[in-house]
């Protein structure tokens, strides 16, 4: 009889659980900034270097390019999650570079896009990246939400990009 109401208590524990990931919202946006001690020209030329993203970004196992897409760059990256197809959806050098996850055919549980601004500051550049994005499956929604952090991801790229320049940098959330 103990073992029924075990594995009762943990039915109920994991519905719970699954009824508050549910209440998580599907779309989520998140902004970080960071400076460099770098031209925003030194800056734009290192996150728009798609074949040199694997020497700064540890996270990457490779870069794959692909046949650009109404003439902007696109480009597959490699990582120990699996592989991420990104386009460039709008350059204006050295400002802004904004970017989105190419899955037309909705095959990834998440997405979204990134935009990059850069404006030169008094000792360098300030970089700001916004993400909106959106994740279907509740219990991941629950888990980035609550455990991860929306601004994970970006917050170690812009560290990487400080290490590439040999700076360091504490990115913050704005």
């Amino acid at each position: 009889m103990n073992i029924v109401w075990i594995l009762l208590v943990v039915l109920l524990v994991v519905l719970f659980v699954y009824r508050i990931a549910l209440m998580v919202p599907r779309n989520h946006s998140a902004t970080v900034r960071a400076r460099y001690a770098q031209r925003p020209e030194e800056i734009w030329k290192a996150i728009t270097d798609i074949d040199g993203l694997r020497d700064w970004r540890a996270d990457l196992k490779s870069v794959e390019r692909q046949p650009d897409i109404d003439g902007r760059p696109a480009w597959i990256e490699h990582s120990r999650h699996g592989k991420l197809p990104f386009e460039v959806v709008e350059w204006d050098p050295p400002r802004k570079l904004v970017t989105r996850i190419a899955d037309d055919d909705n095959q990834l549980p998440f997405g979204g896009s990134w935009t990059w601004m850069i404006r030169p500051v008094s000792d360098g550049s300030e970089l700001t990246i916004s993400e909106k994005g959106f994740i279907r499956p509740a219990l991941f929604r629950l888990m980035t939400r609550y455990v991860f952090g929306y601004t994970r991801t970006m917050k170690q790229m812009m560290r990487a990009l400080g290490d590439k320049f040999g700076e360091t940098t504490e990115p913050k959330v704005v």
